[in-house]
């Protein structure tokens, strides 16, 4: 694996619950094309309803011992609910940058700062039924703060080696959302050519 990874925050890690549930379906997105170019605005829900092109990201979590964080999302989410997710997710605001939304996500979703240079792009996806019709763009982190789930979106989460989310992912690919099957392949691939 790269030295990219650790920079040990904190010592020892422990899963608190906190936060509040955000209503985010009337969230404005930007619509784009299919060459990712901003064309419009729409609220969450209409570019969902409408099938709308828009943006999203996904952020894998290491830790200093290579662990990867999964979470479960919520059983109240729209899509994908009750769930195994990468570790934190998120649609791109209307006028937000990719590298902007994934530092906003892994604070809110799991409470951890992470300033956008420890933030690594390690691929994308184009828009597809599986994915939203989402323009995705994968990141990965490491860390070893104290989580925090965000109440509301995450209903639990835990710290796996690769090896036991590929296998159970083999095993059990319904417990996953669909998108986290795609990212976990990209992430797998960038891990195996560090």
């Amino acid at each position: 694996m790269s030295d990219f990874c650790c920079v040990v925050r904190a010592a020892g890690l422990r899963l608190a619950m906190a936060g509040g549930y955000a209503a985010a379906m009337n969230e404005m997105l930007d619509i784009v094309n299919e060459h990712d170019e901003v064309v419009g605005q729409a609220t969450r829900e209409d570019c969902h309803r409408l099938n709308h092109l828009h943006r999203a990201i996904h952020i894998v979590l290491t830790n200093s011992r290579q662990d990867i964080f999964v979470q479960l999302r919520s059983h109240r989410k729209d899509t994908n609910p009750g769930l195994w997710d990468s570790s934190a997710a998120g649609h791109v605001d209307a006028g937000e940058s990719y590298i902007d939304c994934a530092v906003r996500e892994l604070h809110e979703e799991l409470g951890i700062r992470i300033a956008a240079e420890g933030l690594l792009q390690i691929g994308q996806l184009p828009p597809s039924i599986e994915n939203g019709y989402e323009f995705v763009r994968i990141y990965t982190a490491c860390s070893d703060e104290t989580i925090t789930l965000e109440a509301g979106e995450i209903d639990d989460g835990k710290w796996l080696s690769h090896d036991e989310i590929h296998d159970w992912m083999l095993e059990r690919p319904e417990e996953f959302a669909s998108s986290f099957v795609e990212i976990w392949h990209a992430f797998s691939r960038w891990r195996s050519a560090q």
